[in-house]
């Protein structure tokens, strides 16, 4: 089966939701998520210990969430969690572990996904499991996740607003080796917005971009653009029925934009050399999906990845990003995006050190 065909399966999976008939009708009875607010007189965050612990919402006040978020959020609130899970489409802001190729191939519990070397779902004990409240104020909160049997890893994560910047909000991810063995792993972050929003990350060149088009009758390619050192993904109606495809970029710098409306987020990272990162991945990669008949069911995933490390048994590693959420009043146009960007580089709001 072809590259494209996996992922394929996989979008197919992701944006029906799938679950067993009966696994919806028990989940459907539960309560809703806990639901955790950080705030200020700057902006919202919405955040949950349920589903995997993630990011619900993201916003300047006043305005609405930046994220992405599905309605199984509502409707599938206490998902049954083990080795035969299917993903559910939360959305949102979630942590996965990379390379995507390995996900299913150190675990003895579901052979069948083993032998076909699957690449969906995503670990259901990483993005499904209830996670464990460590501490809760006015400014932070802090995880546990579950120690999965999949990955052999626990992550622990911290959503924390940060002091003098109230801009800003801080992820921190920790993940754990479980295991009297060693695992190998990065920490891959990814956020859930909606395909119509604006894209732009710095990179040196063309050649440190790497696109990957999954086309078929229904998907035409992806559109994307290099000019003033921004690489972007277009989002306007394709010729086709709609565009779906994937992109991996080596950075230039240490940060990705995305605008959407009154709204522009910027996710600040430490950038790696391309040594670091699995040679499969990209630190920074883009999956675009819509079709122009339902955009609403469109979406586009802003990831990066942390260094690729092999743990000793309860050996840790960590990885954060800082979201910079901004207010906009420009024109939603390349040249206006753009400079935009460059007076935040002028003004040192993003990091230009390589």
């Amino acid at each position: 089966m072809t590259k494209a065909n996996t992922f394929l399966q996989r979008m197919i999976l992701f944006m029906s939701f799938s679950l067993p008939v009966c696994d919806v009708a028990i989940a459907a009875q539960d309560a809703e998520v806990t639901r955790i607010t950080l705030g200020n007189n700057t902006i919202a965050a919405e955040i949950t210990p349920d589903i995997g612990g993630r990011v619900l919402s993201v916003n300047l006040q006043g305005q609405p969430n930046f994220l992405l978020v599905g309605d199984a959020v509502k409707t599938m609130p206490n998902p049954p969690v083990s080795p035969k899970s299917y993903n559910i489409g939360y959305m949102g802001h979630e942590v996965w572990v990379g390379p995507q190729s390995q996900w299913w191939q150190h675990q003895l519990l579901n052979d069948e996904r083993r032998t076909a070397k699957a690449i969906w779902p995503p670990d259901p004990y990483l993005v499904l499991a209830k996670n464990q409240l460590l501490e809760q104020t006015a400014q932070q909160v802090t995880m546990l996740g579950s120690n999965s049997p999949v990955s052999g890893v626990s992550f622990q994560k911290q959503f924390a607003l940060v002091d003098g910047k109230p801009n800003q909000l801080q992820l921190n991810v920790s993940a754990k080796n479980i295991r009297n063995t060693q695992v190998a792993w990065d920490i891959w972050f990814n956020t859930r917005v909606p395909h119509s929003t604006f894209v732009y990350v710095p990179v040196a060149s063309l050649e440190d971009v790497r696109v990957e088009h999954f086309t078929d009758e229904t998907y035409g390619r992806l559109a994307h653009d290099y000019r003033d050192g921004f690489f972007s993904l277009k989002n306007d109606a394709s010729e086709q029925q709609g565009r779906k495809g994937k992109v991996f970029i080596q950075p230039s710098q240490g940060w990705l934009a995305a605008f959407r409306d009154q709204q522009v987020l910027l996710i600040t990272f430490a950038l790696q050399p391309k040594s670091a990162i699995h040679p499969e991945q990209g630190q920074v990669e883009l999956y675009q999906e819509f079709l122009n008949e339902r955009p609403e069911q469109g979406l586009l995933e802003l990831e990066v990845h942390a260094p690729y490390k092999t743990l000793k048994p309860q050996e840790t590693m960590s990885a954060s990003e800082t979201w910079i959420l901004l207010p906009y009043s420009g024109e939603h146009n390349q040249q206006a995006h753009h400079t935009f960007l460059q007076t935040l580089l002028k003004e040192k709001t993003l990091p230009t050190s390589l």
